[in-house]
């Protein structure tokens, strides 16, 4: 009875990691989460499901909530910019210039860009092409067999750091810096003026 139990165990957990695997076999974009107005690197991840390679993948950006417009060079791929009547970038396709992604591999594709000052949210669709030319469509719901990534988009707080283009710090972030270090300064004030009357003290206990 016991044997039975372990291995109806055994295959149930076997079953979920599988059930597990599949789920998270996704084309997935991170962060998951950033903030409004801020300069982000957003890294597409994508997974071969297939026994063939994965040879092209295609990503549209949504125009009202981030706008992408640099791309991180990849060894064994190109890349190929779509753009609108004003020259905005819309989308970019990664080709492969060799074998890809085999099954068992997967590959990131990097890039950076500016999140939309009133987002709420990123949502990614995403286009998976295998060497025998069917294709992935990632750009369902959440909750649905081929879902869209999706990155949370938080509303900035009055006053908060974000970082521009270079990845520094703006002055919003400055100035939180630098009341920081006058409350620092403060504290030591008080410390140090806590630690002369304590010795006056002391010392007039002596004498009496």
């Amino acid at each position: 009875m016991f044997k039975k139990l372990m291995l109806n165990a055994g295959i149930m957990l076997i079953g979920s990691m599988l059930l597990a695997g599949i789920a998270s076999a996704h084309v997935v974009v991170y962060p998951k989460e950033t903030t409004q107005g801020s300069y982000e690197k957003f890294t597409v991840r994508v997974p071969s499901e297939k026994d063939i390679p994965t040879v092209k993948v295609e990503v549209k950006f949504p125009m009202d909530a981030v706008a992408v417009s640099r791309f991180e060079p990849k060894a064994g791929w190109t890349y190929e910019l779509a753009k609108d009547s004003a020259g905005k970038i819309t989308g970019v396709t990664w080709k492969a210039t060799g074998d890809g992604l085999a099954s068992t591999e997967f590959g990131e594709f990097n890039m950076q860009g500016k999140v939309a000052d009133a987002a709420t949210e990123i949502v990614w669709k995403a286009y998976q092409t295998y060497k025998d030319g069917s294709v992935v469509e990632w750009v369902g719901a959440n909750g649905s067999d081929k879902p869209a990534s999706v990155t949370t988009v938080k509303a900035k707080a009055a006053g908060g750091a974000t970082t521009d283009s270079h990845g520094q710090v703006t002055a919003g972030s400055a100035a939180a810096g630098g009341t920081s270090s006058n409350t620092s300064l403060y504290l030591s004030i008080a410390a140090v003026v806590l630690g002369a009357l304590s010795l006056i003290v002391s010392l007039t206990k002596k004498r009496k």
